[in-house]
């Protein structure tokens, strides 16, 4: 709870940023990166201090969810502001360069800042679609640099897991707008950041305000990571040692651009949030050493299940959120939040109005920068044949999906939790709470099927 005092400064902090210019803002977005995999959310292998900082700059949140378990999803909810189903991205979108993705009929959050007067960008991942007219650039993103797919190589930039014709080719993914462009050599984590930096740098000499989407792919594999991180953390596991290094490139992106925006005056008025897309992999690409359990490169901490799950440990991510102007800092939030709330809180402290737009997301800023309870009384998920949901602390869990290494429960077809004494899930409270096991499983079935309708109603995008 925020003390009277703290109340006070940000409502006059509030009322004076009523007449000062439109904010500008930034998204990070990492990639299987781990609930654990932050100082600042408990790491003690490693150090994060950028994020940290930023964390201490604003609000770290404890119960923050990503829409979606993978990674495409995940970025759905984030574009669109909606449940990644209502935007016709229900799983991962295949490789190639002719691949339909996020509905056309979704608006994305840079085509709604636009005509506000925002000048956008997007650097790094995109995943929502490869073929002419789903490109971020065709999306209401001004500037993009960056891959179409699900994953490149940190240094060629091709994408070796495609299935263009039926099968396997390898595919050079790095783009600047609609040309290819070859950056051979050059580590795709500082490449982002570069640019980042830049476009700050143009930004700063410029009337307009700016919206920037930083989509790192790290630490998602291929383990790679140069040198000169790996050799920060010499005694780790070698499988840990890469995640480390790779997540503190990451982390030392964060601070330069923040430094950037300090430098040029802007880092007070601008709205930075942070997030990873989705819990760690357990894919074997991903453990370099898989004989070492329980490193397995990330680590989702006591959380149960890790990406592809809609277990907490799949979808409960890392997340910040700084705007020095409006958002006390020093706050660590329990209330829910998820990534489809960013769209309609970014559209609204822009000075535009989310009414305009069908969301599944809510303006969270009154929870953040004051007082109020999450707006979320329910929270849905879906990947695959599961299908979950979160009502106060109680999570109900149809047809759990783990993956054979990790510990599971003896009946995962329905799985009911106390989320605020049982974190993990591990205890199944199915049968003790029968009536409250029923509702939840009424309310996720019934929210299932409106998905199903929803999508087959939109025709199939070509």
């Amino acid at each position: 709870m925020l003390s009277a005092k703290a109340l006070t400064l940000a409502a006059a902090s509030r009322a004076a940023y009523a007449a000062s210019p439109k904010p500008n803002f930034i998204i990070f977005y990492s990639d299987d990166q781990g609930y654990g995999d932050l100082s600042c959310m408990g790491a003690t292998d490693f150090q994060t201090p950028n994020l940290d900082n930023l964390a201490a700059s604003g609000v770290r949140f404890t119960d923050w969810y990503s829409n979606a378990p993978v990674c495409g999803p995940s970025r759905a909810a984030l574009m669109s502001g909606c449940y990644p189903g209502n935007a016709g991205v229900r799983g991962n979108i295949g490789g190639g360069r002719d691949m339909p993705g996020m509905s056309l009929d979704n608006p994305t959050i840079a085509q709604a800042l636009k005509p506000l007067g925002y000048h956008t960008a997007l650097l790094g991942k995109w995943h929502l679609g490869s073929a002419k007219g789903y490109r971020p650039y065709e999306r209401g993103f001004d500037e993009f640099y960056g891959f179409l797919n699900g994953c490149i190589d940190y240094y060629s930039h091709i994408f070796y897991w495609g299935m263009a014709g039926g099968h396997n080719d390898p595919e050079h993914d790095l783009w600047e707008n609609s040309n290819e462009i070859y950056e051979n050599g050059e580590y795709f984590t500082e490449s982002i950041t570069e640019r980042a930096t830049d476009f700050i740098d143009r930004a700063a000499k410029t009337d307009e305000p700016f919206f920037l989407c930083c989509t790192y792919n790290a630490p998602h594999y291929p383990m790679h990571a140069p040198q000169k991180y790996i050799d920060r953390f010499p005694d780790l596991p070698w499988d840990r040692q890469i995640m480390a290094a790779m997540i503190s490139a990451l982390d030392d992106s964060v601070g330069a651009i923040i430094e950037q925006l300090e430098q040029h005056g802007l880092r007070d008025n601008t709205f930075v949030f942070f997030q990873s897309d989705n819990g760690p992999s357990r894919e074997s690409r991903n453990w370099l050493d898989g004989t070492r359990d329980p490193y397995y490169g990330g680590t989702t901490g006591k959380l149960k299940g890790h990406k592809f799950s809609v277990y907490e440990g799949g979808i409960r991510v890392p997340a910040i959120m700084s705007w020095p102007a409006q958002i006390p800092g020093g706050r660590v939030l329990d209330e829910v939040g998820a990534t489809m709330d960013i769209f309609p809180t970014f559209l609204k402290a822009a000075g535009g109005d989310p009414a305009q737009y069908n969301l599944d997301g809510v303006d969270i800023l009154s929870m953040v920068a004051g007082n109020e309870k999450s707006p979320h009384d329910y929270l849905y998920w879906e990947s695959g044949k599961q299908t979950a949901v979160r009502h106060g602390p109680w999570k109900l869990v149809l047809n759990g999906q783990l993956v054979e290494e990790e510990p599971g429960t003896e009946d995962d077809k329905i799985h009911l939790s106390n989320l605020d004494e049982d974190l993990g899930e591990r205890t199944n409270l199915k049968d003790k709470h029968p009536e409250i096991t029923n509702k939840l499983k009424t309310a996720a079935e019934q929210w299932r099927k409106g998905i199903d309708e929803h999508n087959k109603k939109k025709p199939k995008a070509r």
